[in-house]
């Protein structure tokens, strides 16, 4: 298998590994026939699944790993005890050029500690954030930090702003997207002096987009803008707040269409437009963010996906190898540099940054 073609999974990683893991790959080797898995996890547990499976088999290759980092391990403990674990060595084959990719729906503040720990930060960048894109009324926009950085001050939030923009102009095809930073009001005094700060640095540092300013939660499904960036304690409630309203959405659909037999008849009639509602609003269909910043193309799952998620997941790290979008972000992360009178080399806060995160609340 040729590096380039290979995404490295974490078998044992999510709240249903190793099915879902397995089942998801072989819905996305039917969408991607040219991508070649290389699956690290538990022999015993995951072979069987892959013989029932003769197409991905071929086009796949095991590694056994006897540890598994468990969702409820904190980061730290992770790095230390679990250097022979599937999420791991997993990362590892990113690292070792033997995989393109890395998928995991495992425990997130273990897999952000050892993502940063072996595939290191990009030149600039002191964090990593988790990157998503939600559905919007405009379309799509993108989201960060989702849940990695639980902190942050001002110089992260504007790293947060540049990753995205880059994100959207290598990924979307948006060259000039509108930034805005998430904050409980549009008024310049509203919010803690981190938000406050960020926005005086993006009104005036030159970058890849336009600053719209701050907006509100409202602005997120409205589209206002085309990356909405905030710290990972804020966005990762408003994506579990957005994925509860979409299943609440659901729920009452199905309510209302059971409630008599006209209303049955009319879903009926309307099947077909409703099934493209459901596929607008599913998370399953948006499942997979990157960790932007980063030396290697890292996707997270989320923990509690089916199949059809993680497959969905796998897709988001076949589009970013296959958009060469880490040697994009490095090229724009270079310009800026030049453009602001930064160092191209890592600073001191950034090496520092390469020590196990202190996020250990996440799981």
């Amino acid at each position: 298998m040729t590096a380039s073609t290979v995404i490295a999974l974490d078998a044992m990683g999510g709240d249903r590994a190793p099915d879902i893991v397995i089942d998801g790959a072989a819905i996305a080797r039917e969408r991607y026939p040219k991508v070649r898995f290389l699956f690290f996890g538990d022999e015993s547990r995951v072979k069987p699944l892959l013989d029932r499976h003769p197409v991905l088999l071929a086009c796949s290759e095991l590694r056994h790993t006897p540890d598994v980092i468990t969702g409820e391990m904190k980061p730290s403990l992770a790095l230390r005890q679990g250097r022979n674990s599937s999420m791991r060595l997993a990362v590892n084959a990113v690292a070792e050029g033997n995989a393109a990719s890395v998928v995991s729906a495992g425990n997130t503040g273990a897999m952000l500690a050892v993502a940063k720990f072996v595939l290191k930060t990009l030149p600039g960048i002191d964090r990593p954030a988790i990157a998503a894109l939600v559905p919007t009324m405009r379309g799509e926009t993108v989201m960060l930090d989702m849940g990695a950085n639980i902190e942050c001050d001002a110089e992260n939030l504007v790293q947060f702003a540049l990753m995205g923009a880059i994100f959207c102009r290598a990924v979307l095809g948006v060259n000039n997207p509108l930034i805005g930073l998430l904050n409980i009001g549009t008024e310049e005094l509203k919010g803690h002096d981190e938000v406050r700060t960020a926005a005086t640095i993006l009104r005036e540092r030159p970058f890849p987009g336009v600053f719209q300013g701050f907006i509100e939660g409202n602005d997120i499904p409205a589209g206002t803008v085309d990356v909405v960036v905030t710290d990972g304690f804020s966005g990762n409630v408003a994506l579990k707040t957005l994925e509860g309203t979409a299943r609440l959405m659901n729920h009452f659909l199905k309510q209302t269409f059971l409630s008599s037999l006209p209303a049955r008849l009319g879903y009926l009639l309307a099947r077909g437009a409703m099934n493209k509602l459901k596929m607008r609003i599913d998370p399953r269909y948006y499942n997979g963010a990157m960790f932007l910043g980063l030396q290697g193309v890292c996707v997270k799952s989320h923990g509690g996906t089916d199949a059809v998620g993680f497959a969905n997941a796998i897709g988001v790290a076949y589009d970013l190898i296959d958009h060469r979008f880490n040697d994009r972000i490095s090229e724009e992360l270079a310009k800026q540099y030049g453009l602001n009178g930064l160092s191209s080399q890592p600073s001191d806060k950034t090496q520092a940054a390469i020590a196990p995160p202190s996020a250990d609340g996440l799981a």
